[in-house]
């Protein structure tokens, strides 16, 4: 086979638990249950971080938070502050510019959010997104095609895929691979964006839905903190109440669900396109999200800073991972945990660049193994970090460490034995007779972010943030009133 075309979806706020391959009986996915039929289903992935731009500079970089300085969604409406032309990951090796070096056409056709988005970033040939990071609309929405800035009357989603095809029909009659990267600004998930019936056919999926695999428990109590928090910083945007409100409100449910479809629709008509033009059998597809995102789990609806301190419980951070196409055996599943950074080394040797591996050390693996339906070693453990928060997940456990540095906001760290308690509901950390367990699950969170965190960015270490974060008074209340972010790099 001859190097394979690659096309990387990516959807924003989508927990595995949110299709139907992932045994979700209400959601209706078909393209993508299609496509993990034809290929490999990670059963078990995980993002790096809960949040939207930490999670797209891990996969690019292969790098954690706390290497890259991405803590937090950067806040586009501080641009002023930034540098020019800012690229928060220009700095390190990345996946577009390694394979644009392997001799790739590559393509950014959707949403960015890792710096300015009005000039091309990261050795992207094609460059057609938008310029903001959150969604408080699908539609009417100001895009920059190329060259071109014009407003978009229509669904974004519907924008990005249209935008897709185009360019795969021009790739039709050229000699070089390509690589795109298709990263939809849904299903989204908040409000005012999900607010109401959408106005699209698959609406009527779900008119009738139940919507019982949404959970229907209280708001946990670190919901109500983060809430809390949020008010003392002086004011709360409607996209933040909806950790609140939404739960119960199953119209906004509906459309969240059906969001989810047009997106799985949209993935379809590229594939049918890929199919037209004889590409298909030439290119491989892979689809996962940012992160993963709770709705309703364990008292929480979002994403892990959804709460105070930060969840670490597994809808957050469980993402859907599926690859397909060229030599990729078909119909399997990996049982093995999986991190979204194993993206890049994967992908470089895709391409045939193995030996560039990230910029910093990475405990990032090439999945290689799995996709030719071998086992994959060492998938016996995942990391995660949601600054205050630092987690290791194995097979029989989950256990958040949480920041001690800050007087003024005590923390506790949590235990669960995964395998009497898959729902993560009663916590062990008191439990006198895992002292033990505690013991070792806390030097290998303590030996990973010691190997895998920059001193200039590890935030328990009096490092700083290229993005903004969760709640700055914290990091002040440790590291004295003068500390903040810096997006001078």
């Amino acid at each position: 086979m001859t190097r394979p075309n690659i096309i990387l979806f990516m959807s924003d706020n989508q927990p595995a638990d949110l299709l139907g391959c992932y045994g979700n009986d209400e959601v209706q996915t078909p393209h993508l249950d299609q496509l993990a039929a034809r290929g490999v289903r990670f059963q078990n992935a995980y993002c790096v971080n809960a949040m939207c731009s930490p999670c797209r500079a891990s996969v690019l970089t292969g790098l954690m938070p706390s290497q890259h300085g991405i803590h937090n969604w950067l806040d586009d409406r501080l641009i002023d502050q930034w540098p020019k032309n800012w690229s928060a990951i220009g700095a390190y090796n990345n996946i577009p510019s390694i394979i644009k070096q392997a001799g790739y056409t590559t393509a950014l056709i959707g949403k960015f959010h890792l710096g300015v988005p009005f000039v091309p970033q990261l050795a992207f040939d094609h460059w057609v997104t938008f310029p903001h990071g959150h969604t408080t609309s699908f539609y009417d929405n100001d895009v920059i095609d190329q060259e071109e800035r014009y407003r978009f009357a229509g669904h974004t989603v519907d924008f990005f895929t249209d935008k897709t095809i185009e360019f795969l029909e021009h790739q039709a009659g050229e000699d070089n691979p390509f690589f795109a990267f298709v990263p939809y600004n849904g299903p989204y998930g908040h409000w005012p964006a999900i607010k109401g019936r959408p106005d699209f056919e698959f609406a009527d999926l779900y008119d009738n839905a139940d919507m019982h695999s949404i959970p229907r428990e209280g708001l946990a109590s670190e919901v109500l903190d983060r809430f809390g928090l949020r008010v003392s910083e002086g004011g709360v945007r409607e996209q933040f109440k909806g950790p609140l409100l939404l739960p119960n409100n199953v119209e906004s449910l509906r459309n969240y669900f059906a969001q989810t479809s047009l997106i799985d629709s949209g993935v379809g008509r590229i594939l049918e396109t890929l199919e037209r033009l004889g590409m298909d059998e030439n290119t491989i597809v892979i689809y996962t999200s940012d992160h993963g995102f709770s709705l309703g789990h364990n008292g929480i609806w979002g994403h892990g800073a959804a709460a105070f301190p930060a969840s670490a419980h597994r809808p957050s951070y469980h993402i859907p991972m599926i690859m397909a196409g060229g030599d990729i055996v078909q119909d399997d599943v990996c049982e093995g945990l999986s991190s979204q950074i194993d993206l890049f080394p994967t992908l470089a040797s895709l391409v045939g660049a193995p030996e560039v591996g990230p910029s910093l050390p990475s405990s990032a693996r090439d999945l290689g193994p799995a996709l030719r339906g071998e086992i994959l070693e060492g998938a016996d453990a995942v990391f995660f970090e949601q600054e205050e928060t630092r987690a290791v997940r194995t097979q029989e456990w989950l256990y958040a460490m949480r920041f001690q540095g800050a007087p003024s906001y005590p923390m506790k760290d949590e235990l669960y034995r995964l395998t009497d308690d898959p729902n993560e509901k009663q916590n062990l950390i008191d439990q006198p007779e895992l002292s033990g367990v505690i013991s070792d699950l806390q030097c290998q969170v303590t030996s990973f972010f010691d190997t895998y965190s920059a001193p200039e960015y590890d935030l328990w270490r009096r490092g700083s943030a290229k993005s903004n974060v969760t709640y700055q008074r914290l990091w002040q209340d440790a590291w004295g009133d003068d500390w903040r972010p810096d997006f001078s790099n």
